[in-house]
């Protein structure tokens, strides 16, 4: 394991992967480091690095043993971090319409109990903040977005429900995100898009990516409706 100033650890995490690891805690300002990094190396498109994997405050390289092996990855990663060039993390902004009707966000009612405040609130707040990107997980396009407010923190159900729609935004612990498939899942849910999170047909095939930016913006049951149709089709 390697460790430079500002806290940034090298750790070999498999045979074919580099774990880059920038702390312990969830902070814009680490993670800020990880989009950073995770964009620079997205733009070099070195023929030896397979995939990336963001997270909270980690970065995690995978690579083709036969082009490159840990020494090289690390001395790579070593040189852009000491000179990183011009951050593109957070210049997209994306608007997701979400229909906060009683039968798609059915947890919407317990969330404003829990927060001791009217249903209504919890629509106004969750829609007025810009959420970021974190990272993507759980299933193909499940984006966990940070920077909700504190009022809206809840835990996840006891028990998960064993399906949930695809496009429903739910919340978990001080995190909002939205199902891009069918899927099992325990987030409270508070809505729905229209939108496909997920196509696989598409480039790329998930709508958001980390370090993009998303905003949430209610709409009414018939327009949700009309739009999911269109997308769906």
């Amino acid at each position: 394991m390697l460790a430079r100033e500002g806290n940034m650890k090298i750790v070999d995490a498999s045979d074919s992967s580099l774990l880059l690891g920038f702390g312990d805690a969830i902070s814009p300002t680490l993670h800020s480091r990880v989009i950073s990094l995770f964009h620079a190396l997205q733009a070099r498109n070195h023929p030896g690095i397979r995939n990336l994997h963001p997270g909270y405050s980690s970065l995690l390289i995978d690579f083709d043993p036969l082009q490159l092996d840990h020494k090289g990855l690390a001395a790579l990663v070593e040189q852009m971090a000491d000179h990183p060039g011009p951050s593109i993390a957070g210049e997209s902004v994306v608007t997701i319409p979400v229909c906060y009707d009683a039968e798609l966000g059915p947890d919407l009612p317990d969330i404003a109990v829990k927060a001791g405040i009217a249903s209504e609130e919890v629509i106004r707040l969750h829609s007025s903040a810009e959420y970021l990107v974190c990272f993507l997980g759980f299933t193909p396009g499940f984006a966990y977005l940070g920077g909700m407010p504190e009022t809206l923190h809840t835990p996840r159900l006891p028990t998960p429900r064993k399906t949930v729609a695809a496009g429903s935004v739910g919340i978990a612990g001080s995190q909002t995100g939205i199902y891009p498939v069918s899927s099992p899942g325990g987030w409270r849910l508070i809505g729905r898009t229209p939108l496909r999170m997920f196509n696989p047909e598409s480039r790329p095939p998930t709508l958001l990516q980390p370090g993009d930016r998303v905003k949430f913006t209610p709409i009414h049951r018939r327009a949700f409706d009309e739009l999911a149709a269109r997308e769906w089709a």
